[in-house]
């Protein structure tokens, strides 16, 4: 069994930048694969970024060169780092480990572990 649980969310302006958390617990984190997705209200969920047991990264190109995800395998944790946000970019934000395989997947499907989800909402 594995828990993610994610915090830094909340309300920014425009511009402005966040930096979300995920903290992993139950399971040899550094093998896992951790993404974080993203859901708009009233629109499906859709994948932002993740990131392999050794560093490697693919971002979403709606946030390639504004968000940077990155992982501390002695704290058990991934980030998120979020700048120069817009207000496109308010959703509820999850965490996710994929457990199965060490190659990112942009399909939610494929990853086993949730978080509850983070708020972020950029105003305008």
């Amino acid at each position: 069994q594995v828990q993610l649980v994610e915090s830094g969310g909340g309300l920014v302006q425009a511009g402005g930048s966040l930096r979300l958390s995920c903290a992993a617990s139950g399971r040899t984190f550094s093998r896992f694969v951790m993404a974080w997705f993203r859901q708009a209200a009233g629109k499906e969920r859709e994948f932002v970024a993740a990131i392999t047991w050794s560093g490697a990264t693919y971002h979403a190109d709606s946030v390639k060169g504004r968000f940077t995800i990155s992982r501390d395998n002695a704290q058990n944790t991934v980030h998120l780092q979020m700048n120069s946000l817009k207000p496109e970019d308010t959703a509820v934000y999850y965490c996710a480990a994929d457990l199965n395989t060490h190659s990112i997947y942009t399909g939610g499907a494929q990853y086993d572990y949730w978080g509850q989800g983070t708020q972020v909402t950029v105003s305008s």
